[in-house]
């Protein structure tokens, strides 16, 4: 669980972040999963962005996944969610 330091600290790095997902018409699937899964492990924090044409609720797709992927929700602003999972191997992010 990330305290609200940690989470202000992320939301700063996620700021120039381009989102590397999005979430369309068919929402969340296994395989988006496992990538974002993937790109969480290179990365440690990521942006999706949900499309317009997405069915489902913001909140919904957030949670599904955080669910998915066991990582940490930052921030949902607007269309965007940012995720965050520490790297068991590729560490790039110290946080407070």
């Amino acid at each position: 669980m990330l305290t609200g330091k940690q989470k202000r600290f992320l939301r700063a790095k996620a700021n120039q972040l381009k989102p590397i997902f999005q979430v369309g018409k068919v929402g969340v699937n296994d395989n988006m999963v496992e990538q974002i899964s993937e790109a969480l492990e290179k990365r440690e924090l990521i942006k999706i962005s949900i499309l317009q044409n997405c069915m489902e609720e913001k909140d919904i797709v957030a949670s599904e996944l955080v669910e998915g992927s066991d990582a940490e929700l930052v921030q949902i602003i607007g269309n965007n969610i940012v995720l965050y999972k520490e790297s068991r191997e590729n560490k790039h992010i110290q946080l407070p």
